[in-house]
């Protein structure tokens, strides 16, 4: 937490109860400062806050001076657990947190939402802090469009797969990620898109906050020294543009020289971002090419 950044709690505006529903309610992701208004607002005058874990909640509502009632809803929660909320959103307010952030987004609870809309309750945004939202204004990182695709997955031909799959998306990618998974992730990117600009965001909204960029080698090298710690917000920057508009064709010719048609897609995916089973399909036609007619 940023040393000069005033923490105290915002006053309530209100006292009465709010209006049963349930309440989106988004929560600093590290500078306590972040906390809005109407957030603490809610939370003071919510009958119940969900939240992921009451431990990590609770550090929070003791610093904002709010004494809600908690209850765990996580990734594990049960149907009932999500039809007793419901009830008792029927009938008065129920506040949704996450640990840290916006709720929701690579969090539990759209299927509470989803539920809840369909019996008829009140669903409210309580908007606020984003950590994808955050990193990518700091990437640099073209900001036009993007994509957010949550946490990559752990295995290696996971993370593969999922990388191979957006690899021809013509954005910047924005995923979360872990610092000891970090460096696998990263050499991962370099081994599929070497050319590709990459930013890591980390300790947002800290005192140490950082967003470093440079290829995913040199990232990766930098991490391995430099083990980091607690979840990154990890962008990976659109297909390299000057190999984008080469000509694919003329690529995967001179793959072929030296190469199968399935690797001289794999080659050419890497530099251009485009889709490997596409530029597979036309290598083939233009290994034929070379045979005697």
């Amino acid at each position: 937490m940023n040393a000069n950044v005033n923490t105290q709690a915002p006053e309530s505006v209100h006292c009465e109860p709010l209006e049963p529903g349930l309440y989106i309610v988004a929560v600093p992701i590290g500078n306590l400062g972040d906390i809005t208004r109407r957030a603490v607002d809610v939370l003071q005058r919510a009958g119940i806050i969900a939240c992921e874990d009451t431990r990590v909640t609770g550090k929070l509502l003791k610093a904002v001076e709010v004494s809600t009632r908690m209850q765990r809803y996580d990734d594990h929660a049960s149907a009932e657990t999500r039809e007793w909320l419901i009830g008792r959103a029927r009938g008065e307010a129920v506040a949704l947190v996450s640990d840290a952030g916006t709720p929701l987004i690579s969090d539990p609870g759209y299927r509470l939402v989803r539920e809840a809309r369909e019996a008829g309750v009140t669903v409210t945004t309580i908007p606020g802090a984003c950590a994808a939202v955050a990193g990518m204004t700091l990437s640099g990182l073209p900001n036009d469009r993007f994509m957010f695709a949550g946490f990559l997955p752990v295995k290696d031909k996971a993370r593969r797969d999922v990388l191979e799959e957006l690899g021809g998306v013509q954005t910047t990618l924005v995923f979360y990620e872990t610092g000891p998974r970090l460096e696998r992730s990263l050499r991962a990117i370099a081994d599929m898109w070497p050319a590709r600009e990459i930013a890591v965001a980390r300790e947002l909204t800290k005192m140490h906050e950082e967003c470093r960029t440079g290829t995913g080698d040199e990232l990766a090298q930098h991490y391995a020294a430099h083990p980091p710690k607690g979840e990154i917000v990890l962008l990976i920057g659109p297909p390299v543009e000057a190999a984008s508009t080469a000509d694919p064709d003329e690529l995967l010719r001179e793959a072929l020289l030296e190469a199968s048609a399935s690797k001289a897609a794999g080659k050419v995916a890497k530099l251009t971002g485009l889709d490997r089973q596409t530029l597979y399909a036309r290598a083939v036609e233009l290994k034929a090419e070379f045979k005697p007619q």
